[in-house]
């Protein structure tokens, strides 16, 4: 079993990928193939390898390998929100059927490679899971502006944001919270300064993030 521990600061950030598979060659050859490409790259042979010393908030990917000794790809891939792990995965194994293919990618994997894979597939997953990281990386940053954001209004004004965004009107959220109509207006104003919201639509956008 993973214990969650610190994570290690990225030592850049540059796109990477990790791969994971307890054979040397194949692990070589990997790793070969993504530098060809100028694409950064390290290897580990197991999970627990990559847990131990491996970088889980790096951006980029990991390659894994889904048998494995120990804990196996599939069963570390669940795993990995309990690690506040969520690097994108792209599966390699040389056994793979349908059912598990499915479950895989249902779960987030990228991609679902049989060995042996030609150069131009594993690129092309390895970009599509860069893509994904990209994205990911961009919503987190916007998700954390946002919550900061919401961290400056007081704690009625966020009472206010909250019953505006469930669909009330002034008059109700005044009844609500037993202050005037005109006051809730003047929060209701100050809400939607502090959120930059530029409409009550986009108010209710972020205060999604805000009560995810």
């Amino acid at each position: 079993m993973f214990m969650a521990r610190k994570h290690q600061a990225a030592p850049s950030e540059e796109q990477a990928v990790v791969v994971i598979d307890d054979d040397a060659d194949i692990r070589s050859c990997i790793v070969d193939l993504l530098q060809s490409a100028g694409i950064a790259a390290s290897c580990f042979h197991d999970t627990l390898d990559f847990v131990e010393n491996g970088c889980l908030s790096m951006p980029g990917c990991i390659v894994l390998d889904v048998h494995l000794p120990g804990m196996s790809g599939i069963e570390f891939q669940s795993r990995l929100d309990d690690l506040g792990c969520h690097i994108p995965i792209v599966f390699v194994t040389g056994h793979g059927d349908v059912p598990m293919s499915v479950a895989a990618m249902k779960a987030g994997a990228v991609d679902f490679l049989l060995k042996p894979f030609s150069r131009k597939a594993l690129l092309g997953a390895v970009e599509r899971a860069f893509e994904t990281d990209r994205f990911r990386r961009q919503d987190a940053v916007v998700r954390e502006t946002i919550r900061q954001k919401a961290s400056t209004l007081t704690p009625r004004e966020r009472e206010v944001m909250q019953h505006v965004t469930d669909g009330l009107l002034n008059k109700q959220v005044a009844y609500q919270l037993g202050i005037s109509e005109i006051m809730v207006k003047i929060h209701r104003a100050s809400v939607m300064r502090k959120m930059e919201a530029r409409s009550l639509a986009d108010l209710v956008k972020k205060s999604g993030f805000v009560y995810a």
